[in-house]
């Protein structure tokens, strides 16, 4: 598997990074994993098609995690894609999905496609749903979000990597790390707890119960990449990518 992390940033672009959008890439299928709202222009930035995404897994339905998937679809729409697209996410992101089109396009959550949109609830227990090659199983986690927030593993090509959302720490991060390749973790802070997020020290307390291959931290605000060159963990920046 491919593993390109092709938006590391927090919600507010610190330091100049895409929201969050990590690309999974194996035996020709391509999941996205999150889709911020500047992960349209962060694959083509680098030179990615779009139209290659045969699937998106959602964390949780916030801007920086959600709000590229109306664009996302109207890319598809506009470049005439015709293969379907599938949505792994909480519940309630079909109405939600309905709702942020309409919102930013109006008319477009009903207008005909060459392509079809499958929205697929994962229930934040762990109980796996699978695509094509794809496997995607949720935990909720600790994060307000108007919805259900989760932790996600996806499963393609023979490797598993995990990812933990936008979360305070919560003992389903262990279930949703166990036995994955990579594990991409929030640290949001360095050292300065934030409600319903990590922060490194909290990570760093807790990364022995994380039973993963390797651990990535992601999602850091300007508090920790002042500190990010110290740690003893790999930490994502756009473009970085691993293969597995």
């Amino acid at each position: 598997m491919e593993i390109r992390f092709v938006g590391s940033g927090d919600a507010f672009g610190t330091g100049g990074r895409f929201q969050t959008c990590i690309r999974l890439r194996a035996d020709g299928y391509t999941v996205l994993v999150d889709c911020g709202a500047t992960s349209l222009t962060a694959l083509k930035s680098q030179d990615l098609d779009p139209g290659e995404v045969d699937a998106v897994v959602l964390s949780h339905l916030h801007g920086d995690h959600f709000g590229g998937l109306p664009f996302l679809i109207l890319d598809g729409q506009f470049t005439r894609r015709v293969e379907p697209l599938t949505v792994f996410g909480p519940a309630g992101t079909a109405d939600r999905l309905r709702a942020a089109m309409e919102a930013l396009f109006p008319g477009s959550a009903a207008a005909p496609r060459r392509f079809a949109v499958h929205v697929h609830e994962l229930d934040g227990a762990g109980a796996p749903r699978s695509t094509g090659p794809l496997t995607a199983a949720a935990w909720e986690v600790d994060h307000a979000s108007g919805a259900p927030a989760l932790a996600v593993r996806v499963a393609l090509g023979g490797t598993v990597f995990g990812y933990s959302g936008d979360t305070a720490w919560t003992p389903a991060l262990r279930e949703a790390a166990a036995g994955t390749d990579v594990f991409a973790c929030e640290s949001y802070t360095h050292d300065r707890p934030v409600r319903y997020h990590l922060d490194y020290t909290t990570v760093h307390e807790h990364a022995a119960d994380l039973a993963t291959g390797e651990l990535v931290l992601t999602h850091m605000g300007p508090t920790m990449l002042a500190h990010a060159a110290e740690v003893p963990y790999r930490t994502a920046y756009d473009g970085l990518v691993l293969h597995r």
